[in-house]
């Protein structure tokens, strides 16, 4: 553990440079766990940090990576004793500390969640960032009303990381999902996963009334922009729109209408800062009622930590469907 292999972002005259260095643990951010990293994956948040295409990361050099899984080191903390699987999603990873594109990886213990039984670091890293925020929408909702006999249920983006595993989650709970995707030939993954109905984008009437026909009980929306513009003129009464991701548009221009005559609920998902309480909660029911019947099919992609600087562009490109796993050691 004296030196380790570590994939490190810096920016030099607004330039962002990225590859792997050889680091010590004083090297790393402070924090009282110190956890040795077996797997990671990719989220369209670490390609935008790892190319620079996006401004993720708030100060310079960190290591990439928003989520890992691995065992615990050493722990300034009673309850995580050397050898305990965890992982950590959000909570800076990559943002302010340093993240889990790393063999070890040095974090506060309030970040730090006990490996749920039931899942294995693999397949905590096929869910990720991606399906702690799938299952923290659908937990949000289900808290506002939500309900698989109030209706249908769409959700945008469904062939990324987040919509598929929103998809999966929403369908093994017995709801009735719509998967809207500008990929026509991505149907047969979609139903394969759990969608009943396959709306693509380049065939979607928007309108532009105050209020459209009402179609929708719900919705996890990874788009913005006038995609949830449309969710909230199409929602039924009391409907949910978890919104979730900025993939098509951050703005949103709609009216009041459709929020005070149908009491449409829009529900913030913010998974970085999630409470810690509420943080274990959901991870409990990934690993219980809301875990993926299909998580391989959606997490099919391993690669090794050496292959790790040419998967990025893919995610740019959008022509990523699912989810990766990245094996550190």
């Amino acid at each position: 553990m004296e030196q380790f292999r570590a994939y490190r972002i810096d920016e030099q005259d607004g330039k962002i440079s990225a590859g792997f260095q050889t680091l010590k643990i004083d090297d790393l951010t402070e924090g009282n766990v110190v956890i040795r990293v077996s797997h990671s994956s990719i989220n369209y948040k670490d390609a935008l940090a790892a190319t620079g295409a996006g401004k993720i990361l708030r100060r310079y050099p960190l290591n990439g990576g928003i989520d890992l899984a691995g065992e615990v080191v050493s722990a300034e903390h009673e309850s995580l004793e050397p050898g305990t699987p965890v992982l950590v999603t959000g909570c800076g990873l990559s943002e302010t500390v340093d993240g889990g594109y790393s063999e070890y990886a040095r974090v506060d213990a309030n970040s730090v969640v006990p490996l749920p039984g039931g899942l294995t670091p693999a397949e905590a890293m096929q869910l990720g960032t991606a399906g702690f925020t799938a299952a923290l929408a659908i937990h949000r909702m289900e808290q506002n009303g939500q309900l698989p006999e109030n209706g249908p249920v769409v959700v945008t983006g469904a062939t990324g990381g987040v919509g598929s595993l929103a998809v999966d989650m929403l369908a093994g709970r017995g709801y009735e999902v719509a998967a809207l995707t500008g990929k026509r030939s991505e149907e047969a993954y979609l139903r394969e996963i759990g969608a009943r109905q396959i709306l693509l984008r380049d065939e979607l009437d928007l309108g532009k009334r105050p209020m459209e026909k009402a179609q929708w009980a719900g919705a996890i929306d990874n788009l913005g922009g006038d995609y949830l513009a449309w969710l909230t003129r199409t929602m039924n009464y009391g409907g949910n729109i978890a919104s979730i991701g900025l993939a098509a548009s951050p703005k949103l221009e709609t009216t009041v209408i459709p929020f005070i005559l149908r009491a449409v609920c829009l529900l913030g998902i913010n998974s970085v800062d999630t409470p810690r309480a509420l943080r274990l909660a959901v991870w409990s029911r990934i690993a219980g009622d809301l875990k993926p019947q299909h998580l391989d099919r959606i997490g099919s992609r391993t690669i090794r930590f050496d292959d790790l600087p040419d998967a990025f562009q893919a995610y740019l490109d959008g022509t990523v469907t699912g989810r990766t796993v990245v094996e550190i050691q």
